[in-house]
């Protein structure tokens, strides 16, 4: 691992975090579960040619937890070429450290940027195990990491200084939003750290994040609506708070009630709406579950309503 490696994955996620919104792209199956190579990369050009900051592959709204590593390794590489450059490619790893590394090892392998590493397997750690997980994939690999915090990992403000002597790790990105502790948690991180809001619906916190430092966000909505994701970036940029309020109230609200329908539908319901828009993208693979129909007509009437308030059409 070298610092230059590193300093020059920091500046491109750097410049990416200031212009546009993150990228996760799903990852499509056919009928029988195996993934659509095809799809994807149709559907990952989508997704660039709406010019994010960074494309985050085989992360938790791409399905990583239900991939194989033959399968994972094929989807960063897709990614990677379609990208070409243009955008930083992150892509997702987890599990326990002797997996995640595997899976480090396969996105190193397809020229990935970086890696989002997403919290180990089940099991709640004292920190120093958490440092001693993030080290041992840390180093054994070239590849910069960006912890992700959420659900059981909670990192404590003690744990930023043992994180930053591991030179590969480049940044946090938070899914608790508690932003009195990720403030704490960023004052004391190094200066050169990135941090970006992990919200399962980012937009609806994006100007408490900003307020502690914290503009940055991944958006779910980019994934089947890049139009109404963008609209909401530049507004929310501008300080356009008519237009934000506009949206947050009659799309984004509505769209986290519809969420909180259903177990297992910050995934599922991206996925039904990029359906519903045409993609090809395919099923959910268990243990998801597709909507039913009534959340089904209800997601339509509600993405027909937000392309509307952008000016977009079906």
């Amino acid at each position: 691992m070298t610092a230059t490696y590193t300093a020059e994955a920091v500046e491109r996620l750097q410049n990416g975090m200031a212009t546009a919104v993150l990228s996760f792209p799903l990852t499509p199956f056919h009928a029988d579960g195996a993934i659509d190579t095809d799809a994807f990369r149709a559907h990952v050009r989508g997704q660039l040619a709406a010019k994010p900051g960074a494309l985050f592959p085989c992360c938790g709204t791409g399905e990583f937890f239900s991939l194989a590593e033959d399968e994972y390794e094929t989807l960063i590489t897709i990614a990677v070429e379609e990208s070409a450059g243009t955008a930083p490619v992150v892509a997702g790893a987890g599990y326990g450290w002797a997996q995640a590394g595997r899976f480090v090892a396969a996105a190193q392998r397809a020229g990935a940027d970086a890696v989002l590493l997403m919290p180990p397997y089940l099991v709640e750690t004292p920190q120093a195990g958490l440092v001693d997980h993030v080290r041992k994939v840390a180093e054994n690999t070239e590849l910069p990491l960006i912890v992700y915090q959420r659900a059981q990992v909670k990192i404590a403000v003690p744990t930023v200084a043992e994180l930053a002597t591991i030179p590969n790790v480049i940044g946090i990105k938070d899914g608790h939003c508690d932003l009195d502790q990720l403030q704490r948690i960023k004052l004391a991180a190094p200066p050169e750290w990135l941090f970006f809001n992990g919200a399962a619906t980012a937009e609806m916190q994006a100007r408490s994040y900003r307020a502690i430092g914290v503009p940055a966000y991944s958006s779910a909505v980019h994934a089947f609506a890049p139009e109404i994701s963008q609209a909401f970036f530049r507004a929310f940029h501008a300080d356009d708070h008519a237009t934000v309020e506009r949206l947050l109230s009659e799309f984004f609200v509505p769209l986290v009630e519809l969420r909180d329908k259903g177990t297992g539908y910050a995934v599922a319901l991206v996925k039904a709406a990029a359906r519903l828009r045409g993609a090809t993208v395919g099923p959910v693979r268990a243990p998801l579950r597709d909507l039913p129909t009534d959340h089904l007509e209800e997601l339509d009437a509600l993405l027909t309503k937000g392309l509307a308030l952008v000016g977009a059409t079906r």
